[in-house]
């Protein structure tokens, strides 16, 4: 059988024409009439005399503000997350012995992933939300929260980390996952808004356009998944079947260059990034998804 490629996600390029017009006419208006604005009217001020004392200087009292949360504009919606989690019960079925957890993975180069905390922050209400050692946690659910359309804020720059739903079956043999998780984990995450591959000026295009159904069922939902170390091949394995996934299923589909990979959340793990056929339903949910990794090619090579 041929898998269909996914395409690799790439920065916003231009425009839509249906949106250049109006934006053009709008930034001309807007020229003309600073152009046409008088300039403004020189102070006029007496001359001083060699005699006079210069004036006192004002000094403005100083103000302290408290800082209480690292705030971001991406800062991960409360709604949404819990939104994420009931998608997880209704499809449930796809990964029936599965755990749902939430994970920060690294997405800047220098972001420090030790002691990292969250806090579910509202307008009246702060929620802290135990993180473990592997950066995972689970969002308690909190009636005013959700009526306060709460943010989950780390103490971290949210576009600093990679956010993931992480739904597991546990048994798994080592260096595998199921499939029907992997599905499960990119509705999940879709629905929870965890996902920013995306220029925020453009975000709001991207939100018409990408729902869960969207990503998580087309070959070209283009949805990332991570493995724990730098990958080097994905064996899929079914009874009766088996296939090794092509290249351009690996490291976000190959062609990210240094320009687009600010807008990828594979941003420093573009070597542990590979693309699943989620999408594909003659794979059955309980297809082993098994990965080779670089390191074990390096212990393998010594004499």
């Amino acid at each position: 059988m041929r898998i269909r490629p996914p395409r690799a996600a790439t920065p916003p390029a231009l425009l839509p024409a249906a949106l250049a017009t109006p934006l053009a006419t709008s930034l001309a208006t807007l020229l003309v009439a600073l152009l046409a604005a008088p300039p403004l009217a020189r102070a006029q001020v007496a001359p001083a005399t060699q005699d006079a004392p210069p004036p006192a200087a004002v000094v403005a009292p100083a103000q302290t503000v408290n800082v209480t949360s690292t705030r971001d504009p991406v800062d991960k919606s409360y709604r949404k997350m819990i939104a994420g989690m009931a998608r997880f019960e209704r499809e449930h079925a796809l990964a029936p012995r599965a755990t749902l957890r939430f994970r920060l993975l690294p997405r800047s180069p220098n972001v420090d992933m030790h002691g990292i905390t969250l806090r579910i922050v509202g307008d009246a209400v702060t929620v802290p939300v135990p993180v473990a050692p592997d950066n995972s946690f689970t969002l308690p659910r909190n009636a005013q929260a959700l009526r306060e359309d709460a943010a989950v804020l780390a103490n971290r720059k949210t576009t600093s980390m990679t956010w993931r739903a992480q739904v597991t079956t546990p048994g798994l043999p080592p260096g595998t996952r199921r499939l029907g998780d992997l599905r499960l984990e990119c509705l999940v995450g879709v629905e929870a808004g965890l996902v920013s591959n995306r220029s925020p000026l453009f975000g709001w295009i991207a939100d018409a356009l990408n729902s869960p159904e969207q990503v998580c069922n087309s070959p070209d939902g283009n949805f990332l998944f991570f493995t724990e170390r730098p990958v080097f091949a994905v064996i899929l394995r079914a009874p009766g079947r088996s296939e090794i996934l092509p290249f351009r299923f690996l490291y976000a589909g190959g062609e990210q260059t240094r320009d687009m990979l600010p807008y990828c959340d594979c941003q420093v793990l573009l070597d542990r990034t590979y693309y699943a056929p989620i999408w594909d339903r003659s794979w059955p949910d309980d297809t082993l998804v098994h990965f080779a990794y670089m390191d074990d090619l390096d212990e393998g090579m010594q004499p």
